[in-house]
């Protein structure tokens, strides 16, 4: 590869070493002892033995992919890991579990003692329900503390949940709610999003018609304005006043279902992927252990939504298995005022912060001022969800003075498997850092050949590990074709990868996103990190779309700053020609005041395909937080055409 390929310059940037004052003592001789095993199955070991069976466990793995299981044998329950551990130890049963703020302003806060009797009489009330084990329950809110109980309830009677992300209209929710043969829904009121009030339970009656399985709601008074409760539904109180004393937590097998997590995306049926009991619990105690890394004093927050496995992965199980203390907010980050980030950090004494790089991108948005009048003094910012450019991470770095995490996992692999270490290894603006311990990947071909160090490919993991989706739910051989049918034996990630001449890992987004331009291919990040240098971008997403002549060309979207002057799109093309080459030429420039967003912020460029290519959204909306966005970009790409 070439100087002069802009591949190699987008992997060029130059690799951090960590100053002293980001260092955490310690962290890097724990982490060489981790990466020192002999195998990723004595690494699991390790990391089983750091939490608490109910019986032991007699093998570590038996099996390959696709069809793999762990710990055969052994006993173990997700919420005594995540809850009663902590609750039944001095030393931290009255430390802050759950540290929680609504849009309104009002806040809640419960001990690990609490949380653990709330989750017990919780339990023991969708018991009194007739909930047993292997039954589905929906969980129908936001970042609500009843989120936290109900998904521990759930674990500690081996109850299987789902999370229905907030924003779904009548028709999502009943597709889930039809697809999981859902039991019992728990489900708030209302809630609070940019200071309107949202009303899911009107929502979820209108849609327990067409899933016919839901037998009870128990409803969240959120607002303490509940309606009136119909026919088979019940009070959240009431029901954890009728689950007075609680109920144990029950042994279950490692490899029994745990939870289902419906992707959203261009398919007309919902694909609900199934997690394990011990592989989640196990899998994102070491991710939250290696990516925030508990100090005492933390406070981790979360910024993300419940119904983005993130916050599962990172919050409800790794973060408590790990005995954080858990920031959660309800609403939007920038409500009511651009201040709101900033201010829930000081209110709440936030060490450590998770969440999309859209929010940094918000952030900077908001400008250098507003920073700087709210020093915040973090130790971490982390991020995941989409690509980060360096732009971004610089800014972010140098505004925070604070390590920025870029890491890198998917839904299916339910955990982030790849990203530097807090506290112990170097940064690189852009890369994805190297594979954490237990994990083990290549870049392929489309022959399923390797593809040498700075050639792009197909990235795929070679072998089991604990947090990897197990099935789609009632449909194994989706499960199979889905993932493992492109590269046999190995698990197919669906996006494009490069590895750098110092084994750093760079994802440059979907395979499907990779724009082949009369026979070059680029992706989109690539374009996009170039749009993104302008100093009058804020924020930028690159498109393929189809052309007669080319095959393919991309197109951009962008928001701007303050200081954006006329002729933008001009000198935003020039730039991308001059520092990429003529093939990747932009057929477009859209310069638009909002982007269609999921509510964690990322960004859904197939919507953006579909206004280009269709006129219209052709795939499911239901995932997006705001439908006025999408609005505000088919004006302007009508106004273009």
């Amino acid at each position: 590869m070439s100087e002069s390929d802009p591949l190699a310059q987008l992997i060029a940037n130059p690799l951090r070493p960590l100053p002293e004052r980001w260092t955490v003592a310690g962290r890097v001789a724990e982490l060489e002892r981790a990466r020192a095993f002999a195998t990723a199955d004595d690494y699991w070991a390790w990391v089983a033995e750091q939490q608490r069976w109910m019986q032991p466990w007699e093998t570590v793995r038996s099996g390959e992919l696709p069809d793999f299981r762990y710990f055969e044998g052994g006993l173990l329950n997700v919420a005594d890991n995540c809850v009663d551990r902590w609750a039944e130890d001095p030393a931290t049963a009255y430390r802050a579990a759950v540290v929680w703020e609504g849009e309104p302003g009002d806040t809640r806060t419960l001990t690990y003692t609490e949380l653990a009797d709330e989750v017990s009489r919780l339990a023991k009330g969708l018991l009194e329900l007739g909930v047993r084990k292997g039954d589905v329950v929906g969980v129908y809110m936001p970042n609500l503390v009843e989120a936290f109980t109900t998904i521990h309830a759930c674990n500690r009677i081996g109850a299987i949940y789902t999370v229905l992300f907030s924003g779904f209209g009548e028709e999502a929710v009943a597709s889930r709610l039809q697809a999981a043969r859902a039991s019992v829904v728990v489900v708030a009121d209302a809630i609070y999003r940019r200071t309107k009030r949202i009303e899911l339970l009107q929502t979820l009656r209108a849609a327990r018609d067409r899933a016919p399985s839901v037998r009870a709601t128990i409803v969240v008074d959120r607002t303490g304005d509940a309606p009136p409760l119909q026919e088979n539904e019940f009070g959240y109180a009431d029901v954890l006043e009728k689950g007075t004393g609680g109920t144990p937590a029950v042994p279950l097998d490692p490899n029994e279902p745990s939870f289902l997590i419906f992707t959203s995306g261009t398919e007309s049926t919902p694909k609900g992927v199934v997690h394990s009991v011990g592989g989640f619990l196990l899998g994102t105690w070491a991710n939250a252990y290696w990516q925030a890394g508990y100090e005492p004093g933390d406070v981790y927050w979360v910024a993300a939504d419940v119904g983005w496995l993130t916050f599962p992965i990172q919050a409800v199980v790794g973060g408590l298995a790990c005995g954080m203390t858990i920031a959660c907010f309800e609403g939007a980050l920038d409500t009511p005022t651009p201040a709101r980030f900033y201010e829930i950090c000081e209110r709440h004494h936030v060490t450590k912060v998770l969440a999309a790089p859209t929010v940094a991108r918000m952030l900077r948005k908001f400008g250098d001022d507003l920073a700087a009048a709210h020093p915040l003094g973090l130790k971490l910012i982390t991020m995941q969800g989409e690509p980060l450019d360096a732009d971004t991470f610089d800014w972010t770095t140098d505004t925070f003075d604070a390590p920025v995490v870029n890491a890198y996992g998917q839904t299916e692999t339910g955990s982030t498997w790849t990203y530097p270490v807090y506290g112990a290894e170097g940064l690189r603006a852009g890369s994805v850092g190297t594979a954490v311990p237990g994990h083990e990947w290549a870049i392929l071909d489309d022959e399923g050949e390797p593809c040498a160090a700075g050639v792009k490919g197909n990235l795929v993991l070679t072998a089991p590990f604990p947090t990897l989706a197990r099935t789609v739910w009632d449909d194994h051989d989706r499960y199979l074709s889905t993932y493992f049918a492109q590269f046999p034996g190995r698990y197919a990630t669906h996006d494009e990868a490069v590895l750098d001449h110092d084994g750093h890992l760079w994802v440059l987004g979907r395979a499907d996103d990779v724009i082949n331009v009369a026979a070059h291919r680029i992706s989109t990040m690539e374009i996009e990190a170039v749009v993104t240098a302008h100093p009058a971008v804020v924020e930028a997403a690159v498109i393929g779309v189809p052309d007669a002549t080319k095959g393919t060309v991309p197109i951009a979207f962008v928001t701007l700053g303050g200081d954006a002057t006329d002729g933008i799109e001009l000198d935003i093309s020039r730039r991308v020609v001059a520092e990429l080459g003529g093939y990747a030429r932009l057929e477009k420039v859209y310069v638009t005041g909002a982007m269609p967003k999921t509510r964690t912020g990322k960004t859904m460029r197939r919507l953006l395909r579909d206004l280009v290519v269709h006129g219209e959204p052709t795939g499911d909306t239901s995932a997006m937080e705001d439908r006025s966005a999408l609005d505000t970009v088919a004006r302007v790409v009508r106004a273009g055409a």
